[in-house]
């Protein structure tokens, strides 16, 4: 497990939900599923999702939040991520795997008709296992909102 953030987000939701990851981190690296506070992630509930890897390495929502029916076009909680067809419903897969691989946060920007700023977390369950991702999924306006003030007059980071 790394112990530097290799990937710091590219929304201002990002970067705080990954700050309070690596903050609720065991000193084995792993984050528990009751560790994470959700005082913390009330505010980008609507973008959150949770999902949980089963034994055959097949995900499910467990948790959808309700903008991820105008990325997915559909109501998402207790469907398979297989069922998640097109360009967002590949990349959704590929970051979880890349999560749980590395056992830390990735994410990206999906350009298309939209910008689609994703983010993957880790999370262990009860026995310590990563069996669970927490998935915050954002439709930017513009590259402006990937931007900090700090960068305005650089190009933004992106980094998966």
């Amino acid at each position: 497990m790394f112990n530097k953030p290799n990937f710091s987000g590219v929304t201002e939701a990002q970067r705080l939900l990954i700050a309070h990851w690596y903050e609720c981190r065991t000193s084995e690296g792993l984050v528990p599923r009751d560790a994470i506070d959700p005082g913390i992630v009330r505010s980008t509930l609507a973008s959150l999702s949770i999902v949980e890897i089963d034994a055959v390495g097949e995900g499910r929502f467990r948790i959808a939040g309700s903008r991820l029916r105008d990325i997915f076009g559909m109501d998402v909680r207790g469907r398979r991520v297989a069922e998640i067809a097109g360009t967002h419903g590949e990349c959704y897969a590929l970051g979880l795997s890349s999560a749980l691989e590395r056992g830390n946060p990735v994410g990206g920007v999906i350009e298309g008709a939209r910008l689609h700023a994703w983010l993957r977390l880790p999370v262990a369950d009860e026995h310590g296992d990563l069996t669970m991702v927490l998935c915050h999924d954002e439709l930017i306006a513009s590259r402006r909102a990937l931007e900090t003030p700090a960068e305005k007059t650089a190009s933004p980071r992106f980094a998966a």
